[in-house]
């Protein structure tokens, strides 16, 4: 699909709520572009299960003030079918996230992967709800 004018790539990061792994891997991502001098992204996050509207986890915030980044305005949100049509390329947390996806949207298997497929390892993006600041920061 050719796109219009000079609109950005998109970057989509999905996990389950969308308040703490993906969340925290958008602006990582965010962090790591803008200081590689990569400004044809953007970078979203979204959740297969999540409710509109609910703000970052404590924890994930506390990370990110750790690591210099804010998450203070995040909200969460589901996927939709336009986002993930929109998207150029979509990083899941684990191998179910990208099972369940592709049961729902199996048109854009070419751009889903998860996150450690695309570093070219193996394994899952665990979910560090519940757990510590340091759980947290192991997941970042």
């Amino acid at each position: 699909m050719a796109r219009m004018g000079k609109e950005k790539k998109m970057l989509l990061f999905l996990c389950t709520g969308n308040t703490c792994r993906s969340p925290l891997a958008q602006v990582l991502a965010e962090a790591l572009l803008q200081e590689a001098a990569l400004s044809e992204w953007v970078v979203a996050s979204a959740g297969l299960s999540a409710l509109a509207g609910m703000s970052a986890s404590s924890h994930a915030l506390t990370v990110a003030h750790t690591l210099g980044l804010d998450l203070s305005a995040h909200q969460s949100r589901p996927l939709t079918a336009a986002l993930a049509q929109r998207a150029d390329k979509i990083l899941v947390m684990t191998s179910a996230h990208k099972e369940v996806l592709l049961q729902h949207f199996p048109q854009f298997a070419s751009k889903v992967s998860t996150l450690k497929e695309s570093c070219a390892s193996m394994g899952d993006v665990q979910d560090p709800y519940g757990g510590s600041v340091a759980v947290y920061m192991d997941t970042a």
